[in-house]
């Protein structure tokens, strides 16, 4: 198995260790192979908190708020694709080494203190996914971390960018009208430096914010939060609101948000349910339709970006797109279903990769 590949791998953090002289084609395709491994790794716990909320009408709150944050999401794997493919690399998502094992860490070796796992909306699934998402110097709620940041790692993709300009040839580029989600959701062509720039800008700034402000500067609807941001307010429980305007600072003390009242889905076992004990037919069999939807999504989303013809591009993906959609009733089933072992504990998908 090549490093490349290995999605348990350090090889992030090899790469931000390699001298800037000696980052060029080759680093930049190792290196957005692994950011799309980092996009994928987070759809699958933030769905699992999302579909776990019983009642996503009544809570107007966490549901509409995640619901938004996932299809960020679903956008920055689309532009991460891209800017492979716009300098001639080849995505791969449908591959039992590249597909996110859970729990355990982010693909590279990236925020390396967190072990990443699927279950459903607690406290703890909501510090996770701010964790995921923290910036290097937090605008409110600092804990003075020393870690490398997603966005760290994507400064240095556009610093290489910017330094081998000629690398842009716009090969493969998927395109695909998202502006319902907010203003940056689109999957744009990727044909010149200042189009890249923007697709960085958007991938970085709708998870962290900026240096001077937790607000998402492509927001679905005026003032929304950078998703770092709006996961501290779910898991604190306190709206962020600005408390002063010279120096401008932000403080966690605006309105309450209650918990949303969710489905208690137990944390899925590495090597998923089956691993820990043996299972029903019934429970097996949602599972595995899960599963093969979830693959076969990927399988589309790798076609997407293969194929030298633009309209079966377009085909693939709203294939993949509607296969995301069909995921959410069987997941919900399953986050009825309670565990044998008398915890009153539900099943929830394992989002693990099946051949076809």
């Amino acid at each position: 198995m090549t490093t490349l590949l290995a999605y348990r791998s350090n090889r992030i953090v090899e790469l931000m260790a390699e001298p800037a002289e000696g980052r060029g084609a080759d680093w930049l395709k190792d290196a957005l192979q692994q950011a799309i491994m980092l996009e994928l790794a987070t759809l699958p716990p933030y769905l699992c908190g999302l579909w776990s909320i019983k009642d996503p009408s009544e809570d107007g709150v966490a549901a509409e708020a995640i619901r938004r944050i996932v299809f960020d999401e679903m956008s920055h794997l689309g532009l991460a694709c891209n800017l492979l493919t716009t300098i001639g690399g080849v995505p791969r998502l449908a591959d039992e080494r590249t597909v996110p094992k859970y729990p355990g860490p982010l693909p590279g070796g990236v925020r390396p203190e967190l072990s990443v796992f699927l279950s459903g909306l607690t406290k703890e699934s909501l510090d996770l996914y701010a964790r995921i998402e923290e910036p290097d110097a937090p605008v409110a709620d600092a804990e003075g971390a020393t870690h490398t940041s997603i966005g760290a790692f994507y400064t240095a993709v556009l610093a290489v960018f910017r330094q081998h300009e000629g690398l842009i040839t716009g090969a493969r580029q998927l395109k695909r009208r998202m502006a319902h989600h907010g203003t940056g959701n689109s999957i744009e062509p990727l044909t010149s430096l200042a189009a890249v720039e923007k697709a960085i800008g958007i991938i970085k700034e709708q998870g962290e914010g900026t240096s001077g402000s937790p607000e998402n500067p492509h927001p679905g609807e005026d003032g929304e939060l950078a998703h770092y941001y709006v996961f501290r307010e779910l898991f604190l429980g306190r709206k962020l609101i600005k408390t002063s305007e010279a120096p401008e600072t932000w403080a966690f003390a605006g309105e309450d948000i209650p918990m949303p009242a969710a489905h208690p889905m137990a944390t899925v076992p590495l090597g998923g349910w089956e691993a820990a004990g043996p299972l029903d037919a019934d429970t097996r069999r949602r599972l595995g339709d899960v599963n093969r939807a979830y693959s076969q999504m990927l399988r589309f989303l790798e076609s997407a970006w293969q194929t030298d013809f633009p309209a079966e591009a377009d085909d693939l993906l709203t294939e993949a797109v509607g296969q995301m959609f069909e995921l959410e009733g069987p997941a919900r089933m399953l986050m009825e279903r309670q565990l044998p072992d008398g915890s009153g504990r539900t099943y929830g998908p394992e989002f693990r990769y099946v051949d076809a």
